[in-house]
């Protein structure tokens, strides 16, 4: 066996896992007379996905887009594709990580000015499927990540709570929750969360989509 053959033996476990679909943005069937709930948002909420199923089971079925929904500057191009033709009874939404990553120079992808015009468009259109809405406050930026500047989400987070004060949107502040335990349920370095601190964060948002829908 030439060593060449024997990387690609070693390698192959790891390139699986590469190739195989994220369960997350697997396609939902809904359980008929169940309402429809969709969460829009970026990889946090990728990692929330499959425990709010889980604990949303026999009440909602919850949908997501198969993708990463990145930021709001892309929430407007995909948008209308993400919410398609089916009614929706309640939509959980994000958006604020990626529009923070610094690419080049000291600006950040979507700037504060352009991520309000963005959510206030945003929320007009979410408002035309007649879904309850929930705005996710951005959850905090640690020290170290290098593309994002520690703290800069609350300029965002308080940008947004005032727009969605304003249109009459409810919050789940996963900043509040998340900040004083970020040690326990955060990566070090690191904007995402372990498995069980994506677990609590979903259980936050299955909290608010059951006080939305009434249950």
């Amino acid at each position: 066996m030439t060593r060449s053959q024997f990387l690609e033996i070693l390698c192959a476990p790891a390139l699986l896992a590469q190739q195989r679909p994220n369960p997350a943005f697997a396609p939902v069937t809904d359980e008929p007379g169940l309402p429809r709930v969709l969460l829009l948002g970026d990889s946090i909420s990728i990692g929330y996905t499959l425990d709010v199923r889980r604990l949303l089971k026999g009440k909602a079925n919850v949908h997501r887009p198969p993708e990463n929904c990145r930021h709001s500057g892309f929430g407007l191009e995909r948008l209308d594709a993400w919410l398609g033709s089916g009614k929706w009874d309640v939509i959980h939404f994000n958006f604020g990580l990626h529009d923070l990553i610094v690419r080049e120079g000291p600006d950040q992808q979507v700037p504060l000015p352009q991520y309000e015009v963005n959510l206030r468009k945003l929320v007009e259109r979410l408002k035309k499927t007649g879904a309850k809405l929930i705005w996710c406050a951005t959850t905090p930026i640690p020290s170290g990540t290098g593309s994002r500047k520690q703290g800069e989400e609350m300029r965002y987070n308080a940008a947004a709570a005032k727009i969605m004060k304003e249109a009459g949107v409810p919050i789940n502040d996963l900043h509040e929750f998340a900040l004083p335990r970020l040690i326990s349920i955060q990566l070090p370095a690191n904007v995402h969360f372990t498995p069980q601190g994506s677990a609590e964060l979903a259980a936050q948002v299955a909290a608010h989509i059951r006080t939305a829908l009434g249950s």
